[in-house]
């Protein structure tokens, strides 16, 4: 007999529409895996929100459950890597893609996706990073790896008043870099507010959306920047790689400003510019691991709590409102029991 629990259930209509509830569901109901987790946290990402909306091109088939991220303890394990009652945490992977995701209170998934709680991190505080968490650190990690130091010049963070964004920053700025922030669409009755919070994130200084969206048409920009970590995409991305110094580092993670990248050859030809893609999804276990790590221990922000704020199941529907009109900050993590 398999164990009772709520869990979000994304529906699909008739007439092709969803609806969300929260439902009671039987862990024989979930797919199969080495390891049954007893979820205590999710987090909300922009990707929860397609999902649950449903966005073919994050999730195929429903009724489904989403939550890419999930943190708890081990129920049940027929691997000899984990033990019933070990804190464990997993992101990535298919979970809450076609996978029945974290915002329930089981979760079943292969052992391979399972990564051990570091330590230093609470199961809290592993949400509070979460994906996105975990795509800031690996955006941080490659661009640190390929030379840019601190004492290059400033560093650009875009939409740095996003989950992803935000917690670029701080690691950055805990490293040492000083960072400028590019605040993402906000109003601007909203500005005064926002540049207050990256500031005390540890931004330097704080610029408005526009100064990386360039739309002259011009081939090559100003080199201002020997590094940036870009979460827009679209003309953002395209813009901060054409205002790449000479040797300049960008990483791009996220997609929210367009899918679609119209540059040219002359930043990567004239300024040996390098172009880093983060993809958190599939990520090694080794660099996995080693990237955790880093989050747990030297990079963890002395604030971590202040990052997120703590919603329960019912209140995730409004989340998922705030990130499909663009109009979240921060972190959202969801305590599921």
């Amino acid at each position: 007999m398999g164990k009772t629990f709520r869990a979000i259930v994304v529906r699909e209509r008739e007439d092709g529409t969803f609806t969300r509830s929260i439902e009671t569901r039987d862990t024989d109901e979930l797919p199969p895996g080495e390891v049954l987790i007893r979820v205590h946290y999710t987090s909300v990402n922009y990707k929860d929100a397609l999902s649950a909306i449903g966005n073919r091109g994050v999730t195929k088939n429903y009724p489904h459950t989403p939550g890419i991220d999930a943190a708890g303890v081990v129920e049940e394990s027929s691997s000899a890597d984990f033990k019933p009652g070990e804190e464990v945490l997993v992101t990535g992977y298919d979970l809450g893609m076609n996978t029945s995701g974290g915002m329930a209170e089981y979760i079943r998934v292969p052992a391979s996706w399972v990564v051990r709680l570091p330590a230093g991190l609470s199961l809290k505080e592993s949400m509070i990073y979460g994906t996105a968490g975990f795509t800031a650190a690996l955006s941080v990690y490659k661009l640190t790896g390929a030379g840019v130091r601190p004492d290059a010049g400033e560093v650009l963070v875009t939409g740095a008043s996003g989950g992803v964004g935000s917690l670029a920053l701080r690691f950055l700025a805990k490293l040492g870099y000083r960072v400028v922030a590019a605040a993402g669409l906000v109003e601007e009755s909203e500005y005064p507010r926002v540049e207050e919070k990256l500031k005390s994130l540890g931004a330097s200084r704080v610029i408005p959306a526009s100064e990386v969206n360039d739309t002259s048409g011009k081939l090559l920009l100003k080199g201002i920047w020997p590094g940036a970590v870009d979460t827009v995409g679209g003309n953002v991305l395209a813009t901060v790689v054409k205002q790449a110094a000479y040797l300049g580092v960008v990483t791009t993670c996220g997609n929210t400003g367009g899918h679609e990248l119209n540059l040219n050859v002359y930043p990567f030809i004239l300024r040996g510019v390098t172009l880093i893609g983060i993809d958190s999804v599939e990520c090694p276990m080794d660099l996995r691991l080693q990237v955790w790590e880093k989050m747990a221990g030297e990079w963890k922000p002395d604030n971590l709590e202040d990052f997120a704020t703590e919603i329960t199941l019912e209140q995730v529907e409004e989340r998922f409102r705030l990130l499909l009109d663009k109009k979240s900050q921060g972190r959202a993590v969801v305590r599921v029991q």
